[in-house]
């Protein structure tokens, strides 16, 4: 994996063209992720933010656009902090003023200590924001666990000394029935000869099928049977919760 090549990446999952089979999901999270940073979090002045499970690191422009250092966390050598599963990072208690997550909580068999880990990270005080998936499709990177509802997701992490500021769901059951289906057609399509060549103008309908159902869903739906939810979370310090270490 080259540099150039993440970096390609990263800005593709920013922003995804009409034709990206995961442009709505991607579009939704990361519209949701710069509006947390700029109306519920104070602009950084070179606090460090680390990010657990940065893969390509798509968010880190909005993250340094606010005035934080960026420090990349993952499970291979590119990342600026190797992680390794049931240890502690390489990082002292308190050393972030934030911690992000993205879409890594459903590859996590150890909540206890991922979740405990993000927690020991942030100083008194410290924010953690957070996504991972209600609904989606097995997607093994490099295993998947589990899927979340609204009630148990708020649950895992009050449990884990982690106070609740905001939460949102993103796609809606409207929206995410289609979303699934137009991952299964790219799938069938791209194995046709010739066929796989309508591939784009196919997504590209059914993305716009998505955006209509997304406009025409209520917001109490949505966020009670979402594809995605966002948490915005701060460390408690009253009450350290049972699973702490």
């Amino acid at each position: 994996m080259t540099g150039a090549s993440s970096e390609a990446r990263g800005t593709r999952r920013r922003e995804p063209p009409w034709w990206d089979h995961q442009r709505h999901p991607l579009v939704a999270l990361r519209r949701t992720v710069d509006r947390v940073l700029q109306e519920r979090i104070a602009r950084g002045h070179g606090q460090r933010v680390f990010d657990l499970g940065c893969g390509d690191r798509p968010y880190e422009p909005l993250i340094r656009s606010r005035g934080y250092a960026y420090v990349g966390c993952d499970l291979d050598g590119g990342a600026d902090l190797v992680m390794t599963p049931g240890r502690r990072l390489d990082a002292a208690d308190g050393a972030a003023a934030g911690v992000v997550s993205f879409q890594v909580l459903e590859h996590v068999w150890d909540l206890d200590w991922y979740l405990g880990e993000c927690r020991r990270l942030l100083e008194p005080g410290g924010w953690l924001l957070l996504s991972t998936h209600g609904v989606w499709p097995y997607h093994p990177h490099p295993t998947d666990f589990r899927r979340w509802t609204r009630d148990g997701l708020r649950a895992e992490l009050e449990s884990r000394g982690l106070e609740i500021v905001a939460f949102r769901g993103l796609l809606g059951p409207l929206a995410w029935t289609t979303q699934i289906r137009a991952l299964g057609f790219r799938h069938v399509l791209l194995a046709i000869p010739v066929v796989r060549l309508i591939t784009p103008l196919v997504i590209w309908l059914m993305n716009v099928r998505i955006a209509v159902e997304e406009m025409v869903t209520p917001d109490a739906i949505r966020e009670e049977n979402a594809s995605i939810y966002v948490a915005l979370c701060r460390r408690r310090e009253s009450d350290r919760g049972e699973h702490d270490r």
